[in-house]
Protein backbone atom coordinates (compact mmCIF):
# COMPACT_ATOMS: atom_id res chain seq x y z
CA UNK A 1 0.00 0.00 0.00
CA UNK A 2 1.26 3.48 -0.79
CA UNK A 3 -0.05 6.58 0.94
CA UNK A 4 0.61 10.31 0.71
CA UNK A 5 0.44 12.75 3.60
CA UNK A 6 1.44 16.29 4.54
CA UNK A 7 1.89 18.58 7.52
CA UNK A 8 -0.51 19.36 10.34
CA UNK A 9 -2.62 22.52 10.05
CA UNK A 10 -2.86 21.72 6.37
CA UNK A 11 -3.04 24.72 4.08
CA UNK A 12 -4.13 24.71 0.45
CA UNK A 13 -0.65 24.17 -1.00
CA UNK A 14 -0.19 21.10 1.19
CA UNK A 15 -3.71 19.85 0.41
CA UNK A 16 -3.28 20.42 -3.32
CA UNK A 17 0.10 18.66 -3.27
CA UNK A 18 -1.45 15.69 -1.46
CA UNK A 19 -4.13 15.33 -4.11
CA UNK A 20 -1.54 15.89 -6.86
CA UNK A 21 0.41 12.89 -5.56
CA UNK A 22 -2.61 10.67 -6.18
CA UNK A 23 -2.44 11.78 -9.82
CA UNK A 24 1.30 11.21 -10.17
CA UNK A 25 1.24 7.92 -8.25
CA UNK A 26 -1.87 5.99 -9.35
CA UNK A 27 -3.42 3.93 -6.58
CA UNK A 28 -2.05 6.16 -3.83
CA UNK A 29 -4.29 6.83 -0.83
CA UNK A 30 -4.46 10.45 0.36
CA UNK A 31 -4.14 10.74 4.15
CA UNK A 32 -4.76 14.19 5.59
CA UNK A 33 -3.98 15.32 9.14
CA UNK A 34 -7.00 15.92 11.37
CA UNK A 35 -6.07 19.60 11.66
CA UNK A 36 -6.57 21.68 8.52
CA UNK A 37 -7.15 25.34 7.81
CA UNK A 38 -10.82 26.41 7.79
CA UNK A 39 -10.87 27.16 4.06
CA UNK A 40 -9.40 23.73 3.31
CA UNK A 41 -12.11 22.12 5.45
CA UNK A 42 -14.73 24.11 3.56
CA UNK A 43 -13.38 22.92 0.21
CA UNK A 44 -13.33 19.32 1.43
CA UNK A 45 -16.88 19.58 2.70
CA UNK A 46 -18.20 20.66 -0.69
CA UNK A 47 -16.02 18.32 -2.78
CA UNK A 48 -16.05 15.24 -0.53
CA UNK A 49 -17.80 13.14 -3.20
CA UNK A 50 -15.12 14.03 -5.75
CA UNK A 51 -12.10 13.34 -3.55
CA UNK A 52 -11.14 10.21 -1.67
CA UNK A 53 -9.53 11.41 1.56
CA UNK A 54 -8.64 9.37 4.66
CA UNK A 55 -7.22 10.03 8.12
CA UNK A 56 -4.39 8.05 9.68
CA UNK A 57 -6.87 6.22 11.95
CA UNK A 58 -8.43 4.63 8.87
CA UNK A 59 -5.14 3.24 7.55
CA UNK A 60 -3.48 -0.04 8.57
CA UNK A 61 0.08 1.22 8.85
CA UNK A 62 1.39 -2.34 8.79
CA UNK A 63 0.32 -2.56 5.15
CA UNK A 64 2.12 0.62 4.06
CA UNK A 65 5.30 0.02 2.06
CA UNK A 66 5.59 3.39 0.29
CA UNK A 67 5.12 6.76 2.01
CA UNK A 68 4.93 9.94 -0.07
CA UNK A 69 5.45 13.15 1.91
CA UNK A 70 4.61 16.55 0.44
CA UNK A 71 5.32 20.14 1.53
CA UNK A 72 7.17 19.14 4.70
CA UNK A 73 10.39 17.39 5.72
CA UNK A 74 9.94 16.65 9.42
CA UNK A 75 8.37 13.68 11.14
CA UNK A 76 7.02 15.75 14.04
CA UNK A 77 4.85 17.77 11.65
CA UNK A 78 3.10 14.66 10.32
CA UNK A 79 -0.07 13.32 11.93
CA UNK A 80 -0.38 9.68 12.95
CA UNK A 81 2.75 8.47 11.15
CA UNK A 82 4.73 7.41 14.23
CA UNK A 83 4.61 3.69 13.33
CA UNK A 84 6.14 4.38 9.94
CA UNK A 85 9.08 6.35 11.32
CA UNK A 86 10.80 3.19 12.54
CA UNK A 87 9.48 0.80 9.91
CA UNK A 88 12.18 -1.21 8.17
CA UNK A 89 12.18 -1.34 4.38
CA UNK A 90 9.74 1.56 4.02
CA UNK A 91 10.18 3.43 0.74
CA UNK A 92 9.85 7.19 1.15
CA UNK A 93 9.38 9.77 -1.60
CA UNK A 94 9.60 13.45 -0.70
CA UNK A 95 8.33 16.57 -2.48
CA UNK A 96 9.24 19.78 -0.69
CA UNK A 97 9.86 23.38 -1.71
CA UNK A 98 11.49 24.23 1.63
CA UNK A 99 15.27 23.87 1.69
CA UNK A 100 15.63 23.80 5.47
CA UNK A 101 17.09 20.73 7.13
CA UNK A 102 14.63 18.00 8.08
CA UNK A 103 14.79 14.52 9.55
CA UNK A 104 12.82 12.52 6.95
CA UNK A 105 15.35 10.42 5.07
CA UNK A 106 13.82 9.75 1.67
CA UNK A 107 14.82 7.19 -0.95
CA UNK A 108 13.79 9.69 -3.61
CA UNK A 109 13.20 13.38 -3.28
CA UNK A 110 12.38 16.50 -5.23
CA UNK A 111 13.48 19.49 -3.18
CA UNK A 112 13.78 22.86 -4.83
CA UNK A 113 13.32 26.46 -3.78
CA UNK A 114 9.94 27.40 -5.21
CA UNK A 115 7.08 29.71 -4.29
CA UNK A 116 4.63 26.81 -3.96
CA UNK A 117 5.14 23.08 -3.57
CA UNK A 118 2.38 22.31 -6.06
CA UNK A 119 4.49 23.98 -8.77
CA UNK A 120 7.07 21.19 -8.51
CA UNK A 121 4.36 18.59 -8.96
CA UNK A 122 2.72 20.41 -11.86
CA UNK A 123 6.08 20.33 -13.64
CA UNK A 124 6.03 16.52 -13.42
CA UNK A 125 2.41 16.36 -14.55
CA UNK A 126 3.25 18.38 -17.64
CA UNK A 127 6.17 16.07 -18.40
CA UNK A 128 3.81 13.09 -18.19
CA UNK A 129 1.07 14.86 -20.18
CA UNK A 130 -1.45 14.29 -17.40
CA UNK A 131 -4.99 15.47 -18.08
CA UNK A 132 -6.56 17.51 -15.29
CA UNK A 133 -10.22 18.03 -14.58
CA UNK A 134 -11.31 21.65 -14.01
CA UNK A 135 -11.85 20.81 -10.34
CA UNK A 136 -8.26 19.56 -9.91
CA UNK A 137 -6.87 22.50 -11.89
CA UNK A 138 -8.82 24.85 -9.62
CA UNK A 139 -7.61 23.14 -6.44
CA UNK A 140 -4.00 23.23 -7.61
CA UNK A 141 -4.27 26.91 -8.55
CA UNK A 142 -5.75 27.74 -5.14
CA UNK A 143 -2.74 26.08 -3.51
CA UNK A 144 -0.34 27.92 -5.79
CA UNK A 145 -1.98 31.30 -5.28
CA UNK A 146 -2.25 30.90 -1.51
CA UNK A 147 1.43 30.07 -1.03
CA UNK A 148 2.66 32.79 -3.39
CA UNK A 149 0.21 35.48 -2.28
CA UNK A 150 -1.34 35.55 -5.76
CA UNK A 151 2.21 35.56 -7.21
CA UNK A 152 3.13 38.62 -5.10
CA UNK A 153 5.31 37.11 -2.35
CA UNK A 154 9.08 37.65 -2.78
CA UNK A 155 9.58 33.87 -2.78
CA UNK A 156 7.58 33.53 -6.02
CA UNK A 157 9.55 32.15 -8.96
CA UNK A 158 8.95 32.45 -12.70
CA UNK A 159 7.98 28.78 -12.81
CA UNK A 160 5.14 29.48 -10.36
CA UNK A 161 3.70 31.94 -12.87
CA UNK A 162 4.13 29.45 -15.72
CA UNK A 163 2.36 26.79 -13.64
CA UNK A 164 -0.50 29.20 -12.93
CA UNK A 165 -0.88 29.90 -16.65
CA UNK A 166 -0.94 26.16 -17.36
CA UNK A 167 -3.68 25.60 -14.77
CA UNK A 168 -5.76 28.38 -16.26
CA UNK A 169 -5.37 26.65 -19.62
CA UNK A 170 -6.76 23.55 -17.89
CA UNK A 171 -9.89 25.59 -17.06
CA UNK A 172 -9.18 26.41 -13.42
CA UNK A 173 -12.17 28.41 -12.17
CA UNK A 174 -11.17 31.79 -10.72
CA UNK A 175 -14.62 32.34 -9.23
CA UNK A 176 -14.29 29.18 -7.16
CA UNK A 177 -10.71 30.12 -6.31
CA UNK A 178 -11.73 33.55 -5.01
CA UNK A 179 -14.47 32.10 -2.83
CA UNK A 180 -12.02 29.83 -0.99
CA UNK A 181 -9.04 32.17 -0.80
CA UNK A 182 -11.21 34.82 0.81
CA UNK A 183 -10.91 33.53 4.36
CA UNK A 184 -13.69 34.31 6.86
CA UNK A 185 -13.31 37.61 8.66
CA UNK A 186 -16.06 38.19 11.18
CA UNK A 187 -16.85 40.19 14.29
CA UNK A 188 -14.45 38.21 16.48
CA UNK A 189 -11.53 38.80 14.11
CA UNK A 190 -12.47 42.47 13.77
CA UNK A 191 -12.43 42.92 17.56
CA UNK A 192 -9.03 41.23 17.84
CA UNK A 193 -7.58 43.49 15.14
CA UNK A 194 -9.03 46.55 16.91
CA UNK A 195 -7.46 45.52 20.22
CA UNK A 196 -4.12 44.86 18.51
CA UNK A 197 -4.11 48.32 16.95
CA UNK A 198 -4.95 50.02 20.26
CA UNK A 199 -1.65 48.82 21.76
CA UNK A 200 0.35 48.75 18.53
CA UNK A 201 4.03 49.65 18.66
CA UNK A 202 6.81 49.62 16.09
CA UNK A 203 10.35 48.56 16.82
CA UNK A 204 13.57 48.12 14.88
CA UNK A 205 15.53 44.88 14.94
CA UNK A 206 18.76 45.04 12.94
CA UNK A 207 17.24 47.69 10.70
CA UNK A 208 13.96 45.87 10.04
CA UNK A 209 10.75 47.71 10.94
CA UNK A 210 8.77 45.22 13.00
CA UNK A 211 5.65 45.20 15.12
CA UNK A 212 4.83 42.68 17.85
CA UNK A 213 1.32 42.30 19.22
CA UNK A 214 0.63 40.20 22.32
CA UNK A 215 -2.87 39.16 23.32
CA UNK A 216 -4.67 36.68 25.56
CA UNK A 217 -7.34 34.63 23.79
CA UNK A 218 -9.81 32.01 24.94
CA UNK A 219 -10.87 28.99 22.94
CA UNK A 220 -10.43 28.64 19.21
CA UNK A 221 -10.30 31.72 17.02
CA UNK A 222 -10.11 31.11 13.29
CA UNK A 223 -8.51 33.21 10.56
CA UNK A 224 -5.90 34.82 12.82
CA UNK A 225 -3.51 34.72 9.88
CA UNK A 226 -5.83 37.10 8.03
CA UNK A 227 -5.81 39.41 11.05
CA UNK A 228 -2.01 39.45 11.18
CA UNK A 229 -1.73 40.21 7.47
CA UNK A 230 -4.16 43.13 7.82
CA UNK A 231 -2.32 44.29 10.94
CA UNK A 232 1.02 44.32 9.10
CA UNK A 233 -0.43 46.30 6.21
CA UNK A 234 -2.14 48.85 8.48
CA UNK A 235 1.00 49.28 10.59
CA UNK A 236 3.05 49.61 7.39
CA UNK A 237 5.90 47.50 8.78
CA UNK A 238 8.13 44.98 7.06
CA UNK A 239 7.15 42.20 9.45
CA UNK A 240 4.46 41.65 12.05
CA UNK A 241 4.14 38.97 14.70
CA UNK A 242 1.00 38.09 16.62
CA UNK A 243 1.62 36.27 19.90
CA UNK A 244 -1.66 34.81 21.17
CA UNK A 245 -1.58 33.27 24.65
CA UNK A 246 -4.17 30.70 25.67
CA UNK A 247 -3.63 30.26 29.40
CA UNK A 248 -6.40 27.70 29.68
CA UNK A 249 -4.51 25.38 27.34
CA UNK A 250 -1.05 26.56 28.50
CA UNK A 251 0.14 27.30 25.01
CA UNK A 252 0.96 30.18 22.75
CA UNK A 253 0.20 30.57 19.04
CA UNK A 254 2.67 32.70 17.06
CA UNK A 255 1.82 33.95 13.58
CA UNK A 256 4.19 36.00 11.45
CA UNK A 257 3.97 37.87 8.18
CA UNK A 258 6.79 39.53 6.25
CA UNK A 259 7.05 41.57 3.07
CA UNK A 260 10.78 40.90 2.65
CA UNK A 261 12.42 37.71 1.44
CA UNK A 262 15.47 38.51 3.57
CA UNK A 263 13.34 38.40 6.72
CA UNK A 264 12.35 34.75 6.40
CA UNK A 265 9.33 34.02 8.60
CA UNK A 266 9.47 30.31 7.77
CA UNK A 267 13.02 29.98 9.11
CA UNK A 268 12.06 31.77 12.32
CA UNK A 269 8.96 29.64 12.84
CA UNK A 270 10.82 26.40 12.17
CA UNK A 271 13.25 27.35 14.92
CA UNK A 272 10.23 27.65 17.22
CA UNK A 273 8.92 24.22 16.20
CA UNK A 274 6.49 25.41 13.54
CA UNK A 275 6.85 26.05 9.83
CA UNK A 276 6.08 28.33 6.94
CA UNK A 277 7.56 30.25 4.06
CA UNK A 278 9.60 33.45 3.68
CA UNK A 279 6.45 35.57 3.78
CA UNK A 280 4.30 33.67 6.26
CA UNK A 281 4.45 31.08 9.02
CA UNK A 282 3.24 30.00 12.42
CA UNK A 283 4.22 27.97 15.46
CA UNK A 284 2.57 26.59 18.59
CA UNK A 285 4.61 26.85 21.79
CA UNK A 286 4.00 25.27 25.18
CA UNK A 287 4.27 28.51 27.09
CA UNK A 288 2.08 31.46 28.03
CA UNK A 289 4.85 34.03 28.45
CA UNK A 290 4.49 36.34 25.43
CA UNK A 291 7.48 38.46 26.46
CA UNK A 292 9.72 35.40 26.35
CA UNK A 293 8.37 34.51 22.90
CA UNK A 294 9.03 38.04 21.63
CA UNK A 295 12.58 37.84 22.99
CA UNK A 296 13.13 34.52 21.20
CA UNK A 297 11.88 35.93 17.89
CA UNK A 298 14.07 39.01 18.29
CA UNK A 299 17.12 36.83 18.92
CA UNK A 300 16.29 34.71 15.88
CA UNK A 301 15.96 37.77 13.65
CA UNK A 302 19.30 39.05 14.87
CA UNK A 303 20.82 35.63 14.26
CA UNK A 304 19.36 35.43 10.75
CA UNK A 305 20.66 38.89 9.98
CA UNK A 306 24.16 38.07 11.17
CA UNK A 307 24.18 34.99 8.96
CA UNK A 308 23.03 36.87 5.85
CA UNK A 309 24.93 39.08 3.42
CA UNK A 310 26.51 42.08 5.11
CA UNK A 311 27.88 45.39 3.86
CA UNK A 312 31.40 44.07 4.36
CA UNK A 313 30.65 41.40 1.75
CA UNK A 314 29.63 43.77 -1.04
CA UNK A 315 31.45 47.04 -0.33
CA UNK A 316 34.14 48.37 -2.67
CA UNK A 317 37.72 48.58 -1.40
CA UNK A 318 40.36 49.89 -1.21
CA UNK A 319 38.75 53.30 -1.04
CA UNK A 320 39.83 56.20 -3.23
CA UNK A 321 40.15 59.21 -0.93
CA UNK A 322 41.40 62.80 -1.06
CA UNK A 323 42.81 65.13 1.58
CA UNK A 324 41.00 68.34 2.60
CA UNK A 325 43.66 70.44 0.83
CA UNK A 326 43.33 68.66 -2.52
CA UNK A 327 42.35 71.15 -5.21
CA UNK A 328 38.91 70.84 -6.78
CA UNK A 329 40.48 70.56 -10.23
CA UNK A 330 42.43 67.49 -9.10
CA UNK A 331 39.30 65.97 -7.56
CA UNK A 332 37.44 66.44 -10.85
CA UNK A 333 40.23 64.55 -12.63
CA UNK A 334 40.10 61.70 -10.07
CA UNK A 335 36.34 61.35 -10.40
CA UNK A 336 36.59 61.31 -14.18
CA UNK A 337 39.50 58.86 -14.42
CA UNK A 338 38.25 56.47 -11.74
CA UNK A 339 34.61 56.60 -12.81
CA UNK A 340 33.52 57.63 -9.32
CA UNK A 341 30.61 59.87 -8.44
CA UNK A 342 32.13 60.86 -5.10
CA UNK A 343 34.98 60.16 -2.68
CA UNK A 344 35.56 60.56 1.08
CA UNK A 345 37.73 63.39 2.35
CA UNK A 346 40.20 62.03 4.91
CA UNK A 347 42.35 63.93 7.40
CA UNK A 348 44.79 61.63 9.13
CA UNK A 349 42.65 58.49 9.42
CA UNK A 350 39.41 60.33 10.12
CA UNK A 351 36.70 61.06 7.58
CA UNK A 352 35.75 64.74 7.67
CA UNK A 353 33.61 65.06 4.56
CA UNK A 354 32.39 63.76 1.21
CA UNK A 355 32.98 65.40 -2.15
CA UNK A 356 30.72 64.39 -5.03
CA UNK A 357 29.94 65.49 -8.55
CA UNK A 358 26.88 67.21 -7.14
CA UNK A 359 29.14 69.50 -5.07
CA UNK A 360 30.72 70.85 -8.25
CA UNK A 361 27.48 72.75 -8.86
CA UNK A 362 28.69 75.11 -6.14
CA UNK A 363 31.69 76.05 -8.28
CA UNK A 364 30.62 79.30 -9.97
CA UNK A 365 33.97 80.46 -11.39
CA UNK A 366 36.83 78.63 -13.07
CA UNK A 367 39.19 80.11 -10.51
CA UNK A 368 37.34 78.20 -7.79
CA UNK A 369 38.72 74.96 -9.24
CA UNK A 370 42.02 75.90 -7.59
CA UNK A 371 40.32 76.08 -4.19
CA UNK A 372 40.77 73.22 -1.69
CA UNK A 373 38.11 70.53 -1.52
CA UNK A 374 37.34 71.43 2.11
CA UNK A 375 35.64 74.59 0.85
CA UNK A 376 33.04 72.64 -1.14
CA UNK A 377 32.77 69.22 0.50
CA UNK A 378 29.65 68.06 2.31
CA UNK A 379 30.26 67.82 6.03
CA UNK A 380 27.01 65.96 6.68
CA UNK A 381 28.61 62.51 6.68
CA UNK A 382 26.37 59.44 6.75
CA UNK A 383 28.36 56.26 7.37
CA UNK A 384 27.56 52.60 7.92
CA UNK A 385 29.25 49.70 9.72
CA UNK A 386 30.44 46.60 7.79
CA UNK A 387 28.13 44.32 9.77
CA UNK A 388 24.97 46.05 8.59
CA UNK A 389 22.72 44.77 5.79
CA UNK A 390 22.31 45.99 2.19
CA UNK A 391 18.70 46.87 3.02
CA UNK A 392 19.85 49.17 5.82
CA UNK A 393 22.30 50.84 3.45
CA UNK A 394 19.56 51.39 0.88
CA UNK A 395 17.30 52.93 3.53
CA UNK A 396 20.02 55.35 4.64
CA UNK A 397 20.68 56.41 1.05
CA UNK A 398 17.00 57.09 0.44
CA UNK A 399 16.47 58.84 3.78
CA UNK A 400 19.45 61.18 3.40
CA UNK A 401 19.44 61.39 -0.42
CA UNK A 402 23.06 60.31 -0.76
CA UNK A 403 24.63 58.13 -3.42
CA UNK A 404 27.32 56.48 -1.32
CA UNK A 405 28.08 55.49 2.26
CA UNK A 406 31.61 55.21 3.65
CA UNK A 407 31.98 51.95 5.58
CA UNK A 408 33.58 52.74 8.92
CA UNK A 409 35.08 50.36 11.46
CA UNK A 410 36.83 51.55 14.62
CA UNK A 411 36.79 55.10 13.28
CA UNK A 412 38.56 54.19 10.02
CA UNK A 413 37.11 54.08 6.51
CA UNK A 414 37.59 50.51 5.26
CA UNK A 415 35.31 50.58 2.24
CA UNK A 416 32.47 52.31 0.48
CA UNK A 417 29.06 51.19 -0.74
CA UNK A 418 27.25 53.03 -3.51
CA UNK A 419 23.72 52.97 -4.85
CA UNK A 420 25.01 50.76 -7.66
CA UNK A 421 26.49 48.28 -5.17
CA UNK A 422 23.19 48.05 -3.31
CA UNK A 423 21.11 47.70 -6.47
CA UNK A 424 23.49 45.10 -7.91
CA UNK A 425 23.00 43.06 -4.76
CA UNK A 426 19.22 43.30 -4.83
CA UNK A 427 19.07 42.36 -8.50
CA UNK A 428 21.67 39.58 -8.22
CA UNK A 429 24.17 41.31 -10.51
CA UNK A 430 27.20 40.95 -8.25
CA UNK A 431 30.20 39.37 -9.98
CA UNK A 432 31.64 36.21 -8.47
CA UNK A 433 34.63 37.05 -6.31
Amino acid sequence: MQIVTTHKNTDFDAFASTVAATVLYPGTIAVLPKSANPNVKAFLSIHKNMLSIYTSDEIDMNQVNHLIVVDVNRWDRLDGMEKLKQKQGLEISLWDHHLNDGDIEANWKCREDMGANITLMIRKMREKNETLTPMLATLFLIGLYEDTGNLRFPSTKAEDAHAAAYLLEQFADLNVLNSFLRQPYGEKQKNILFEMLKTAERTSVNGYNISFSKMDIEGHVGSLSVVIQMYREIMNVEAAFGIFSNKGQNRCMVIGRSSLDSLDIGTIMRALGGGGHPGAGSAMLKTTDPDAVEAMITDLIQGNQQASVQIGDIMSFPVITVSPDTKMQEVAMILREKGCTGVPVIEGEKIIGIISRRDFRKVRKDSALNAPVKAFMSKNIITIEPGRSPMQAARLMVKHDVGRLPVVENGRVIGIITRSDAMNYFYDLLPNR
